[in-house]
């Protein structure tokens, strides 16, 4: 179970980290550069969910369908 959180503790913060780099839409804003920081942090959140879903599973239906269906 160590390896688990560990694993998974590593993958938050690189989320939150992902999530607090967002470029910011100001004068000068690139659509390209956060087209690439979207794509990037929804893989990431989508490996968080995947991992969390897998080692940690929820005995909730429905909490787990909402879930599902905010990364689609």
């Amino acid at each position: 179970m160590e390896d688990k959180t560990e694993s998974f503790v590593t993958m938050i913060r690189q989320l939150v980290s992902d999530v607090q780099g967002a470029p910011y839409p100001g004068p000068g804003f690139e659509p390209e550069v956060y087209s690439i920081w979207y794509e990037h942090v929804q893989k990431n959140a989508q490996s968080c969910y995947e991992f969390l879903n897998e080692h940690f599973p929820l005995q909730f239906k429905d909490f787990d369908e909402s879930l599902q269906n905010m990364f689609k």
